[in-house]
This record gives C-alpha cells, sequence and structure tokens, in this order.
C-alpha cells in the first residue's frame, strides 16, 4: 500500500513539477528547501521521461501489429 502512494500517474507528477517550480522560484527558499525540492523535480521527470516512452512503445506495438493504421498527415 505505501508502494501505492509513492507511484503517480502522469498527471499528478507534472502537477507536482508545477509545485516544485513555483517553490523555486520563490526568493525565500532556503539552499537546503531549494536543493531538496530540485532532487525531487529530476526524480518526477525521470518518472515522466519513463512512463511518456511506456507509452510511446505501446503505440508502436499497435501499429506494428496492425491494430490501428498510420495516420497520413
Amino acid at each position: 500500500m505505501a508502494n501505492e502512494n509513492k507511484k503517480l500517474d502522469f498527471e499528478s507528477s507534472l502537477k507536482e513539477l508545477e509545485i516544485i517550480v513555483s517553490k523555486l522560484e520563490d526568493e525565500n527558499i532556503n539552499l537546503e528547501d531549494s536543493v531538496k525540492s530540485f532532487e525531487k523535480g529530476i526524480n518526477l521527470v525521470k518518472k515522466c521521461q519513463e512512463q511518456l516512452q511506456s507509452a510511446e512503445l505501446k503505440i508502436k506495438k499497435l501499429l506494428d501489429d496492425g491494430s490501428s493504421k498510420e495516420l497520413d498527415i
């Protein structure tokens, strides 16, 4: 159950990143909090990238399997 709380979906991760950016833009934040927030933000970015790559692979697989036609745009 604790693992479920740590796993955020993509949209929740983006919202958390927005909060972190706002916090880092605050001139009153101290160095220690800045570093902690930056570290948390980097970890969230990595998770988002993994989720995007996973979604991209699923889409490519669908297209390769012929389950979906490629769009000519």
